[in-house]
């Protein structure tokens, strides 16, 4: 089996791509031209994976990729995928993540249609939440431009399924932590606090709203998902959650409880964290994916937030 993963550097395309090779897949990795390579995620695999470049906004450089990977699958997880930027860029986040989607699909539309894709939707897509939890049929509610943005391309998607018979799939994926996440986001942000504060590093930690609540999961528990989904008969949209949720107060806490300090000594809240409009309380319900495709994460929020506190501290250790 051949694959092309989209947004292969970034946290999910890595722990994708890891998934893949241990099932012998042959793995593409679409890159964008740049002149400095990020591809730290990746860099114990880099000898395995295929790298071929190309630009959502381009859409010619995509179709020559198809062509020249000819893959079986296509993950696009490649995305402005840091909602408080999408306010700052929206024009740019639209084109990347809702315009760019459907560049790929006419890709597949024009090359062979027998390829199956999987199209990485949000939770942040159901936004003010219309009701709790929110399932495949709950009304989507946007409350940020990235959130806009993947509602079209999850509807695109839906489109050139029922239009063009094409194999294509949505995960609504709640929110998904690991190791690898990003700096910027929050989760990352307060166990690379933590880790610093214990070693010393530093004496205090910024944030922003401590009551928003999110359905957190661990990021290799979700690609599992993703490829399921590509494997069923018949293409569908499917809710990856946990299902529980959690505020970020809660993920302070256990954070720094796991190194033995109260987190009232240092945690501070500064307004400019908080967003222009909040999303303040999401929480998934799983149940098709777990009737439908036999998913169920394995690693708790405990589990998890004990994860990413170990492996930052590791780390800051060895710098």
């Amino acid at each position: 089996m051949r694959a092309l993963i989209t947004g292969i550097t970034g946290q999910d395309g890595s722990y994708l791509a890891d998934f893949l090779l241990e099932k012998d897949y042959e793995v593409f990795g679409m890159v964008r031209r740049a002149s400095t390579e990020s591809f730290e995620r990746i860099e114990h695999i880099r000898d395995k994976i295929t790298f071929v470049q190309a630009d959502l906004l381009d859409q010619l450089s995509i179709i020559n990729v198809i062509e020249e990977s000819k893959p079986d699958e296509i993950y696009n997880l490649a995305a402005q995928s840091f909602v408080p930027t999408s306010w700052n860029q929206p024009v740019l986040t639209g084109e990347f993540d809702a315009i760019g989607v459907t560049k790929i699909l006419e890709g597949i539309r024009l090359l062979n249609r027998k390829i199956r894709f999987y199209q990485a939707s949000s939770s942040e897509m159901f936004g003010k939440v219309q009701q709790t939890p929110q399932n495949e049929s709950t009304s989507f509610y946007p409350r940020s431009p990235y959130g806009v943005a993947k509602v079209y391309a999850h509807w695109i998607t839906i489109n050139y399924r029922e239009s063009y018979d094409i194999h294509a799939n949505s995960g609504i994926l709640f929110n998904h932590e690991s190791p690898r996440r990003g700096l910027e986001f929050v989760t990352r942000k307060i166990t690379d606090g933590v880790a610093r504060i214990k070693l010393g590093l530093a004496k205090e930690l910024a944030l922003g709203n401590l009551d928003a609540r999110r359905d957190w999961g661990y990021a290799g528990d979700y690609v599992r998902a993703m490829w399921l989904m590509l494997q069923q008969d018949e293409p569908g949209d499917f809710v990856i959650a946990t299902g529980k949720t959690h505020s970020v107060k809660d993920f302070v806490e256990t954070a720094f409880g796991h190194v033995d300090l109260d987190y009232h000594d240092y945690v501070t809240t500064d307004p400019r964290f908080i967003r222009p409009a909040e999303v303040d309380f999401l929480q998934g319900n799983p149940l098709l994916a777990k009737e439908k495709l036999g998913w169920e994460p394995e690693v708790n929020f405990d589990g998890l937030v004990r994860m990413m506190v170990d492996a930052d501290i590791e780390r800051l250790k060895n710098k």
